[in-house]
């Protein structure tokens, strides 16, 4: 976040100590060890003991980005703030899309399953009207011709 509102860690640690009535749980949290050590990996931030970090980050919801913006109140912070709720929106989005299609998927399958089963039922019907299909043949129907 730091990086984004081009301001140094640190001013954005010590906005949120200052504000800490303003972000409560479900607006900022801490990573876990397991989370900020994936980071670590993935980002290729220093080892421990050589000047690593001392604290686990923080992470922010999409209203917690609202509010460090308010607390930062740059230009900046305003810009970036517009930039991620646009991005929280358009995932909300995304994410509702991908729910109606698992819910339609659900629903073809539902349907393929049931015609399923009435195929499964003809298909026996067939097959027991052809088995008592037995009866010993009759006269032949149609013209006889005297072919030897």
């Amino acid at each position: 976040m730091a990086e984004l509102y081009e301001v140094e860690t640190k001013a954005v640690n010590s906005a949120v100590k200052r504000n800490a009535d303003r972000f409560p749980e479900d607006f900022m949290f801490r990573l876990t060890p397991e989370e900020a050590e994936s980071l670590r990996c993935h980002i290729g931030t220093s080892n421990e003991g050589r000047g690593g970090r001392r604290y686990l980050p923080y992470s922010f919801t999409e209203h917690g980005v609202a509010m460090l913006s308010s607390v930062l109140r740059s230009q900046r912070a305003v810009q970036i703030n517009i930039v991620i709720v646009r991005a929280f929106i358009k995932l909300r989005e995304l994410v509702a899309t991908h729910k109606e299609l698992a819910h339609k998927m659900e629903e073809l399958e539902r349907n393929q399953r049931e015609q399923s089963a009435h195929i499964a039922a003809i298909y026996e019907m067939v097959e027991q009207l052809t088995a008592s299909a037995d009866v010993p043949p009759g006269r032949r129907i149609g013209f006889v011709t005297d072919e030897k």
